[in-house]
């Protein structure tokens, strides 16, 4: 038996390293893909103007849209410690925060399911077994919408848009992140599921414990500096497609581009696409030209706002993957 057990702690991290590997072939294979359909549209605009936009931006200027990302990360990451506090975790927020930007090198896996690899961590660190951590990722995913949900409502309501569609979708994000931050509800609806399917028991007790102990995030100590933190993280991304465009000489009010910006982001999510690749791309790039922003202006725009907001968050989640994969070791 001693025996048996060696050879599975032995043949766990090579599995591992050969799911990270698979990853991160997945990661170069999306990002070569990004970049020839960036190209592709490009040479079909015209190379002269989109480039004439491309060099209105300065250094410096790029270093502010990162450094508003780096809000955003680190915002996030926050909440994140907050999550796993209330949850009953005793981490160092330190290493709440290289579990965190070391599973964005995952965000690209189908459904952000990589971005799990973050409870294999914790596990390792804390002892808990990850059906126990399992409540941390669903109420995380839930308070982004929760806040990007208000911010596209904000907009709309701030806007002269009228873009029928994106009330639907803020109701959506609204609604999804008040059942998964209602015990009771959620539970209900996982059971209805279990009626209507009728198979996979294990796997549906596993969800209806993960349902219950969301209890702890929906009281008002967790959901409001939640939602304000999520409320501001979300706005920095906003702020900063909002400043790139006034540097690209296109400018649009504030409102207009958090709804345009939100939306996007949304919208590619629910297209099931890694990272949303694609699906916002476009939706940025046809809601910025409805919005009277030429092709030449609004193409590389959203290349430029995808590379600082979704890619640099990859890069980090490359730098850190590893520092919190030898850490979580050596626990």
């Amino acid at each position: 038996m001693s025996s048996s057990l060696a050879i599975q702690e032995q043949t766990k991290p090579q599995a591992s390293d050969r799911a990270a590997a698979r990853d991160f072939i997945v990661l170069g294979g999306v990002l070569v893909l990004f970049v020839v359909g960036f190209i592709g549209v490009v040479a079909a605009t015209g190379w002269e103007e989109t480039l004439t936009q491309l060099r209105k931006l300065t250094f410096g200027e790029i270093l502010i849209l990162l450094a508003l990302s780096l809000v955003n990360y680190i915002a996030r990451a926050s909440r994140w410690h907050l999550f796993g506090y209330r949850l009953g975790l005793r981490v160092p927020i330190s290493t709440s925060f290289l579990h965190f930007f070391g599973g964005f090198a995952m965000s690209i896996t189908p459904g952000r399911i990589g971005e799990l690899i973050r409870l294999r961590w914790i596990g390792r660190v804390s002892g808990w077994r990850v059906e126990r951590l399992s409540p941390l990722p669903l109420v995380d995913r839930a308070y982004d919408l929760a806040g990007m949900g208000l911010l596209l409502v904000a907009g709309i309501a701030m806007s002269q848009m009228g873009l029928s569609g994106a009330i639907g979708v803020a109701a959506l994000a609204l609604i999804s992140a008040f059942v998964v931050t209602r015990p009771s509800l959620l539970r209900g609806l996982i059971e209805l599921a279990w009626k209507l399917i009728g198979r996979w028991p294990e796997v549906f007790v596993r969800l209806r414990r993960a349902a219950s102990a969301t209890v702890v995030f929906s009281g008002a100590n967790t959901a409001i500096p939640g939602v304000i933190i999520t409320f501001f993280a979300w706005f920095a991304e906003c702020y900063a497609l909002y400043l790139l465009l006034h540097w690209m000489g296109a400018p649009l009010d504030l409102a207009t581009v958090t709804v345009i910006f939100i939306f996007s982001t949304l919208a590619g999510g629910l297209t099931g696409a890694p990272g949303g690749i694609g699906g916002a791309e476009a939706a940025m790039v046809f809601l910025l030209g409805l919005n009277g922003i030429p092709l030449e202006v609004a193409i590389p725009a959203t290349a430029v706002i995808r590379l600082t907001t979704l890619w640099f968050a990859i890069l980090l989640g490359l730098v850190f993957f590893p520092l919190a994969e030898r850490s979580a070791r050596n626990n």
